[in-house]
């Protein structure tokens, strides 16, 4: 039998010395006793893995809105590719793959349905009323609107996965982390999760991208990245088909990516001297870097995927769309609060009308919004 001692004395004995150790978490808001099997992070791990906001997952966007076709990813599937990515290069760098799995799972839940449009909608309707920004949201989510306990809110997370989540980064993303020591990095474990959430859109977009058409496969001989990994999978695999060219290529190219991103880091922890998690985090500059090298193959990649994909006619009219009837949504519900779920009318006094209204919203998959519209401006469908 292995317990959670046990566990932790593993962790002590195989993990870098600069991973995060689950026996020194600096706990949770509301103390709880220590499970006899499993450590902290495990346990916070379940905890989002059977939360409400995980399981909306399934039904948000992540490029193609959900009725679009049953095989493009979704923000439930982005997740999980992020996750497996994510604990490939935190096992290869000693650090703690537990931790790094719950800051991957969780660092999504906060986002609206639309993708990043649905974002922008609510946050310029909320401009006068705290605003919104999905890093935040996540945050309440686990801390505050999840109601799984009766001693307390929200799902009670150790302070390291929550930390991981306010200050998850990317091109998107602008953390506010006034409580979380705003001017030092996050742990190592948290950094992995930003990249390998890079790694995962920057990959997989363009895989989906390719499936709907609007990225033709000819055109991406412009990217040095792809060149190098489809003349790989080209000579290895002369008679594949081209549907197995491309998922081979794209596999390649995460390879590439990852590769890179566990080399640099290795060297970049060599050369700080880093041997402990807290002076990984007082570091002026994020450890977890791709080389710089590999950065501009990075970027001239991502700027393809920008030019041919999100700004695509098809894409920005879907996105368009979506932000205007998130609008009339939000309209109708400020107007007549009592439209809104019996549920949500008991926390108006608690947290007033804009940010229920906003928690409801956000909470909203595609299915759903849509469906709700209908509801509430079809004049020939069931309310």
């Amino acid at each position: 039998m292995i317990t959670r001692k046990d566990t932790e004395k593993k962790e002590e004995q195989y993990l870098a010395n600069y991973a995060a150790k689950s026996s020194q978490s600096r706990g949770r808001v509301h103390k709880e006793s220590e499970h006899p099997y499993r450590t902290a992070y495990q346990r916070d791990k379940d905890r989002i893995t059977y939360s409400t906001a995980f399981r909306r997952l399934q039904y948000k966007t992540q490029v193609f809105v959900n009725y679009e076709g049953d095989h493009y990813r979704t923000r439930l599937t982005h997740t999980l590719e992020v996750t497996q990515i994510a604990r490939t290069i935190a096992r290869a760098l000693g650090l703690n793959e537990d931790l790094v799995e719950a800051i991957a799972l969780a660092h999504d839940i906060g986002h609206t349905p639309f993708g990043h449009s649905g974002e922008k909608a609510l946050n310029e309707m909320m401009k006068k009323n705290g605003g919104f920004e999905h890093n935040l949201q996540a945050l309440r989510i686990v801390d505050y609107l999840e109601e799984k306990h009766p001693d307390f809110k929200g799902l009670n997370l150790s302070w390291e996965v929550r930390e991981g989540i306010i200050k998850h980064k990317s091109i998107y993303d602008t953390p506010r982390t006034s409580s979380f020591n705003p001017k030092k990095n996050p742990s190592l474990e948290a950094q992995v999760v930003n990249v390998a959430d890079e790694i995962a859109y920057n990959n997989h977009d363009l895989d989906d991208g390719i499936t709907s058409g609007l990225i033709s496969m000819e055109n991406l001989d412009k990217i040095k990245i792809w060149k190098l990994a489809q003349r790989k999978v080209n000579q290895k695999y002369r008679r594949a088909d081209e549907e197995a060219i491309r998922h081979l290529t794209i596999r390649e190219m995460i390879n590439y990516y990852v590769s890179d991103l566990i080399e640099e880091t290795n060297k970049k922890l060599k050369m700080a001297k880093i041997t402990s998690s807290q002076k990984a985090i007082n570091q002026k500059k994020a450890i977890v870097t791709f080389s710089p090298v590999f950065n501009k193959q990075k970027a001239e990649a991502a700027k393809f995927l920008y030019d041919n994909l999100y700004m695509h006619p098809h894409v920005i009219r879907m996105s368009d769309k979506s932000t205007r009837f998130l609008h009339d949504l939000f309209k109708i519900y400020i107007k007549q609060p009592a439209l809104m779920p019996q549920a949500r009318l008991k926390y108006l006094k608690r947290d007033g009308k804009y940010r229920v209204i906003c928690d409801y919203m956000a909470g909203m998959t595609d299915r759903y919004a849509l469906d709700e519209y209908k509801k509430l401006f079809d004049p020939y469908e069931r309310v």
